[in-house]
């Protein structure tokens, strides 16, 4: 697990939200000064993030703010903020434009920004710097429930087997590609498959994580906490094969300690993953959006289905909170409830 990495990652959102502030009101660093105890740089961002696209709003758009600067805006002028406000702007992040460009937002984005407006207002009503908290009175979206997108158990075995040999890959340029990157892409998509890591616990992972005796490694997980995960003999043979080749790799620099590389020999980003397993995903079932959080969802629904125990898939996901293991695989718990009743429950 490279602590560098994750130091780097933290400083760059850390960098992102002194930039954002020094464009925004005095309030909002204040704001972001006052939770930084109890948020992480990303929350943090986030939070940082949302309210200056709210402040835009309001002075583009709000009569009582139009002609001031975003910069110029006062804690005098968040009391001016009435309900109506707020539901104004939550209508108008459904459809904008910026720019040339059109951005839409679903339920749960426009959800994560009233609740980044929220915490703003409760902050300073809890301070006694606004007469009201108009944002406890909107209500929350509601957020349509979807279904869970996962690979079948078919899907899994095809997808891996199509990252090894590359037979339906399309394209020459395609086919040339994967002779350098099928160690690498089969022990990415074994690691998803076989752990459910998260795709920032993965791509920051180094070489030295590993540790074949026990078949495990470390990782940190969301807010910091540090845990260990277990992998099974068929993702142990995939990362060996890959570490195998990957210690052949010429101009390698002696101090690259990330376990999966770029073709430029650095540490591989997010995206990369994420195309790459778009990639493959989407020649298995070009009717499925498959990513690598839908990986993860697919180990999830394995992992229950093998041990019909929601607290050790809760566990071994990282998940804070069962309720959030149990709404994800709720559907699986049915199929496996049904399926006890009608093998083994007989009236006669």
């Amino acid at each position: 697990m490279s602590e560098n990495y994750y130091k780097d990652r933290d400083y760059k959102n850390l960098d992102k939200i002194n930039s954002l502030l020094y464009t925004l009101p005095d309030f909002c660093t204040e704001f972001a000064r006052g939770i930084e105890q109890r948020t992480s740089n990303l929350t943090r961002l986030g939070y940082i993030s949302d309210i200056k696209l709210f402040l835009g709003y309001l002075v583009d758009n709000i009569s009582e703010f139009r002609g001031k600067q975003i910069k110029e805006l006062s804690i005098e002028d968040l009391n001016t903020l009435t309900q109506t406000h707020i539901e104004m702007f939550l209508s108008y992040l459904k459809l904008y434009k910026q720019g040339t460009e059109y951005v839409s937002n679903g339920d749960c984005s426009i959800s994560r920004k009233l609740s980044s407006i929220r915490c703003l207002l409760k902050y300073f009503f809890r301070k006694d710097k606004l007469d009201k908290n108009v944002a406890a009175k909107v209500d929350t979206p509601k957020i349509r429930e979807k279904d869970i997108i996962r690979l079948d158990v078919d899907e899994v075995a095809k997808i891996l087997n199509l990252s090894e040999d590359g037979y339906e890959l399309n394209t020459k340029m395609q086919q040339e590609y994967h002779k350098n990157t099928k160690e690498r892409d089969y022990a990415i998509l074994s690691l998803f498959l076989g752990t459910g890591i998260r795709i920032s616990e993965l791509v920051g992972l180094d070489v030295n994580d590993i540790d074949f005796s026990q078949n495990a490694f470390n990782i940190t997980r969301k807010g910091g906490k540090k845990t260990t995960l277990y992998f099974n003999e068929e993702v142990a043979d995939a990362l060996k094969m890959y570490i195998e080749h990957r210690s052949k790799i010429k101009n390698l620099p002696d101090d690259e300690k990330a376990l999966f590389l770029s073709l430029q020999n650095k540490r591989i980003g997010v995206r990369t993953v994420q195309i790459l397993v778009k990639k493959y995903a989407q020649i298995i079932n070009p009717l499925k959006h498959i990513t690598p959080h839908k990986l993860r969802s697919t180990f999830g629904t394995n992992l229950y289905r093998e041990t019909n125990d929601i607290y050790v898939v809760a566990t071994v996901l990282g998940h804070k909170d069962i309720n959030v293991t149990r709404k994800h695989y709720a559907a699986t718990s049915d199929d496996i409830k049904r399926e006890a009743l009608t093998k083994n429950v007989k009236l006669r």
